[in-house]
């Protein structure tokens, strides 16, 4: 194949559209902002890409619950949509607010049916404050088609409800004995620890989920803005050039494509 398309969902208050949409080009696709209520409108434009991303922002200024509004347009109007995309072998990938949307609609952990009951949910930070900084995480399967098994990441966070929490133990006990945890919160050395290491207190240092299928992504830190050397913190202070640590995510979503379809 020649051309993959990738599509970044707009709305209210998202913020992150233009760095995704540029990340994406970055990793060779052919990256196209488009608005929920096209899509709504039209449900067959979906089958024109082969990765959607979900990026981050404050969705309709994060009303009632962030991304929760969003989540229930999405789980009325594009639920089934989605799913036929997934099904079909295409990529998912939610960014900070979209993967607070991904949980939300039960797209992540990987429910099958609008019917579950969500037992996993994005919530309050424990620092009671909006968290800017930059983390370690390190990956935790080999399953996703994301994430390059074994290298551990460095990336920022940015929100106030970024804290990973179960329904009770047994969710938590289901979320890793079925591999849906996707990174965690590490420091330098990849060993896990309290604030700051995790930003946002989550439950065992959970950074990100992935669906039972591998391509379905979902991370509250922000790939998006570390996809050049100079978007390292201490770049110029670095004997050797950084990694740019985020563009991985989108190579490896590429590649897939390249070699799936």
């Amino acid at each position: 194949m020649t051309e993959i398309k990738a599509i970044v969902l707009r709305a209210a208050g998202i913020n992150c559209d233009m760095e995704t949409e540029h990340a994406l080009e970055l990793a060779c696709a052919q990256a196209q902002r488009t608005h929920i209520n096209r899509i709504i409108e039209d449900k067959t434009l979906l089958d024109k890409y082969h990765i959607i991303v979900f990026p981050g922002g404050f969705s309709y200024g994060d009303d009632v619950a962030a991304g929760k509004i969003l989540a229930n347009q999405i789980r009325h109007h594009l639920y089934e949509p989605l799913r036929k995309f997934i099904d079909e072998g295409k990529l998912v990938l939610g960014i900070c607010n979209g993967f607070q949307v991904l949980v939300k609609t039960g797209i992540l952990p990987g429910n099958n049916s609008t019917d579950n009951q969500q037992e996993v949910t994005i919530t309050n930070n424990d620092s009671g404050k909006f968290e800017d900084r930059w983390v370690y995480l390190a990956p935790q399967t080999d399953k996703c088609v994301f994430i390059e098994s074994g290298r551990q990441i460095y990336l920022p966070v940015a929100h106030a409800e970024g804290k990973i929490v179960t329904k009770d133990d047994a969710a938590l006990d289901e979320l890793k004995s079925a591999g849906h945890v996707a990174f965690k919160y590490v420091d330098e050395n990849g060993n896990e620890g309290a604030y700051p290491i995790n930003p946002n207190g989550s439950m065992d240092s959970i950074a990100g989920l992935t669906d039972t299928t591998g391509r379905v992504l979902g991370l509250m830190p922000h790939p998006e803005r570390f996809v050049r050397p100079t978007h390292h913190p201490h770049w110029s202070r670095l004997r050797e050039k950084p990694a740019n640590d985020g563009i991985t995510i989108f190579n490896n979503a590429v590649k897939y494509i390249k070699e799936n379809f």
